[in-house]
């Protein structure tokens, strides 16, 4: 399963990215040890046995901010700020289809109890309510004067609940779009609903801190609980009714008597924002999601957390079970679903002058300088023995980001968040030169050995070359993502990137451009991690498809070696032979 859509996209991968991301000891592994490519000499730790997450599922193009998964856990949706809503075959991992019709971030999805409904909450502040067969929007309902955070079904799927940043929650009738109830009393948004099993009662938590039990055929409020320190986030009851979770800010679940408000037990462990609470569906389980990218399962009987899950690069917004409580889903801020089978878890001297943040130092190649570059744009020059300060280089209207010297030593560059290069000389002060024709802030700049030549990157996502002396625009590379370090190699034809080795001679077809032209994707010599992260490539022909947590959040390249840090926490290195053709 872990690697089936892999598979299906590119069958040749079962040879490399199959095989170098299965365990040790699984029956893939052991069975086709012989076939592993023999040109990756260091290869990632796996570990011996499979994870539990069984599937992820990729497509949307912003973060995730909610899943659900359908009462016979055939089908999966998911919710996005990219205003789509993706259903999705939860055996195969297949993408069904997308739901469109919103027009503004969708925060919340829900499914009827007979799953022939799927309910979603948006940020355009409608509800909408789709037919999850056909696919088509059967009705949208409005009222709410604030985005919709939450949706909610009854269990008998007659009543749908959603929750605002109005302060409101609003009761309607499923079957027929009528407004029924509006419930007041927060003094803060109301950031998610849910009914109880019985559909009797229903549940709210609030930006204000506290947690309402209201009646939903009178409407009033039966009870308020109150003892958090922060917003609190997600309510959820236990399956029978008895018991109510909520989570917050301040990093803990609270569990409470539905009935009579008691105050049970808190659950801690988490280190960041608990975003979603549930219950599974035997009630003995607590799934909590949180900002620290983490997911906890937790024992109800005795309070422990029995199993963390790790994989997610980004906060997890959202977690499901699966009617059978055999699997959860969770949603995340890294764009995307996981499935998980829940059955197999001393400085020598300090130098202050600048009245911001420092984001750059740098030496010059002789040791005889130190330049510093900070938030209150200016760039400092110290001399690098005894820590004195020499001067201050100024004129720019943004942060500067990174500074470099020229080989020489006489050059200093500095590149800043008001889109250009400027060139200074490091003797008078004086900027000789302001390189203009990135439209995004520059992150990395740096000098060629000869000093000829400048490299810049930028937000933009593109790589410049300059002509050092003259300020030209020699040409423009389509990087499709920020590149934060950038260096010459001693030849000049080649940078050197956290992505791998860029090929900027003659040979790669590149010619000199103009600032207007039309920029020229990258292409790379010898390993490098694709633009997107989604591949490791070789010369630019994709090679080895990487598992979404085994992706980089940042990276590093050497010669022949990657190193990549996901986002997951994960840190692991992969070395080539000579020949990976």
């Amino acid at each position: 399963m872990s690697h089936k859509l892999t598979i299906e996209n590119s069958p040749l991968q079962v040879y490399a990215s199959a095989l170098l991301f299965s365990p040790e000891r699984s029956l893939l592994r052991r069975c086709f040890k012989e076939e592993e490519p023999k040109w990756i000499t260091i290869k990632p730790a796996i570990g011996d046995q499979w994870s539990a997450c069984l599937q992820t599922f990729e497509g949307h193009k912003g973060s995730v901010y909610s899943v659900a998964i359908s009462r016979n856990s055939d089908r999966v949706a998911s919710s996005s700020p990219d205003e789509t809503i993706r259903i999705w075959d939860s055996n195969s991992g297949e993408w069904l289809q997308t739901l469109e019709g919103h027009s503004s971030p969708v925060n919340s999805v829900a499914f009827s109890n007979n799953s022939a409904w799927l309910a979603s909450a948006s940020s355009d502040e409608t509800v909408k309510i789709w037919d999850t067969r056909s696919g088509e929007c059967i009705r949208t309902l409005e009222g709410h004067y604030g985005p919709v955070r939450s949706v909610a079904f009854s269990h008998d799927s007659t009543w749908l609940a959603s929750s605002s940043l109005d302060r409101t929650v609003r009761i309607w009738n499923s079957r027929n779009g009528e407004y029924l109830r509006m419930l007041e009393g927060y003094s803060g948004s109301v950031n998610s609903v849910v009914f109880s099993h019985g559909s009797d009662l229903l549940a709210s938590a609030s930006s204000d801190k506290t947690v309402k039990i209201w009646d939903r055929k009178s409407g009033k409020c039966i009870r308020t609980l109150e003892s958090y320190c922060g917003p609190v986030r997600s309510v959820a009851f236990s399956h029978d009714s008895t018991w109510l979770a909520s989570s917050s800010l301040d990093r803990t679940v609270r569990i409470w008597n539905s009935r009579s408000g008691e105050y049970l037990r808190m659950l801690e462990g988490h280190s960041g924002s608990v975003n979603s609470v549930v219950f599974s569906h035997g009630s003995d389980l607590l799934a909590s999601a949180s900002s620290d990218k983490t997911v906890r399962i937790w024992d109800l009987s005795s309070g422990k957390c029995v199993r963390t899950l790790k994989g997610h690069s980004g906060s997890v917004r959202l977690v499901a079970f699966s009617h059978d409580s055999a699997l959860l889903a969770s949603a995340s801020k890294d764009k995307t679903i996981k499935i998980w089978d829940l059955g197999s878890s001393e400085y020598l001297q300090a130098l202050e002058c600048h009245s911001g943040s420092v984001r750059s130092v740098a030496f010059s190649h002789n040791s005889a300088l130190l330049a510093s570059a900070s938030s209150d744009r200016t760039i400092k020059i110290w001399d690098a023995s005894s820590g004195e300060y020499l001067q201050t280089l100024e004129g720019y209207s943004s942060p500067i980001n990174l500074v470099a010297f020229s080989y020489g030593s006489d050059l200093l560059a500095s590149a800043s968040s008001d889109m250009t290069v400027r060139i200074w000389d490091a003797r008078s002060s004086e900027c000789v030169r302001t390189l203009e024709g990135h439209y995004g802030p520059v992150r990395s700049v740096a000098f060629s050995h000869d000093s000829t030549r400048l490299a810049s990157s930028s937000d933009d996502r593109t790589v410049k070359i300059w002509d050092a002396s003259s300020g030209e625009c020699l040409q423009t590379l389509n990087a499709v993502r920020t590149l934060i370090n950038i260096s010459f190699d001693d030849t000049g034809s080649y940078l050197q990137s956290e992505l791998g080795t860029i090929d900027i001679s003659a040979r790669s077809g590149l010619v000199p451009l103009r600032t207007s032209s039309e920029p020229h994707n990258l292409q790379y010599q010898g390993p490098a991690l694709s633009s997107d992260g989604v591949w490791i490539v070789y010369d630019s022909n994709n090679l080895v498809w990487l598992p979404s947590e085994y992706r980089s959040s940042c990276s590093a390249a050497s010669g022949r070696t990657i190193s990549i840090g996901a986002g997951s926490g994960r840190v692991w290195t992969c070395k080539f032979g000579l020949d990976a053709s």
